[in-house]
């Protein structure tokens, strides 16, 4: 039995969730999404709107690998139409900073070229201060994947700290050179 898979879904008032063959339809103050859930593997019960219950038809190995995942594509939707999802990314260097120029994100990240990351559709990039950038987006998958290649541009090193990191990452420090 899946810990996850067996609790229930709430929706909030704000968001509609519609089911159709199968195919979820949700759609919140922030966007819309829709959710392809094999009806073969799944019953899924909506409750006056307010609830959403996913169990499995057959309890055999995969069903069970399947059943918590795909309860938590259906959560993180609903989350994503309703709140949203935010990661914020520090730079820390000297003359480490970030500009916006449009659809394109300028970085400048101490190497001899400015870095031009194009943002796609869907995700937006605020740039708080010159060092702090706020990704926001309804899509948890896609908002964590656009951070993951912003970091990925400049890792933060141990010695001194420097790179880009998410807001409270710990970041292990080793020690210098020694006489």
């Amino acid at each position: 039995m899946s810990k996850i898979g067996k609790i229930a879904i709430t929706i909030p008032e704000k968001v509609k969730v519609i089911l159709g063959k199968n195919i979820i339809n949700i759609e919140g103050p922030l966007g819309k999404k829709s959710l392809k859930i094999d009806l073969d593997i799944f019953d899924l019960k909506i409750d006056e709107g307010k609830e959403i219950s996913i169990k499995p038809k057959n309890n055999n190995q995969t069903t069970k690998r399947l059943w918590g995942m795909n309860r938590s594509i259906i959560n993180n939707a609903i989350i994503g139409a309703s709140k949203g999802y935010e990661k914020i990314l520090e730079l820390s260097g000297v003359g480490y900073r970030a500009a916006l120029k449009g659809n394109i994100l300028n970085l400048q990240l101490g190497f001899s070229h400015d870095i031009n990351f194009n943002i796609p559709d869907g995700v937006k990039i605020q740039v708080e201060k010159q060092n702090i950038l706020k990704i926001t987006g309804t899509d948890k998958q896609q908002v964590g994947m656009i951070a993951a290649e912003i970091k990925g541009i400049r890792p933060p090193e141990p010695y001194k700290g420097k790179g880009i990191k998410e807001q409270g990452q710990y970041i292990l420090r080793k020690e210098g050179k020694k006489k």
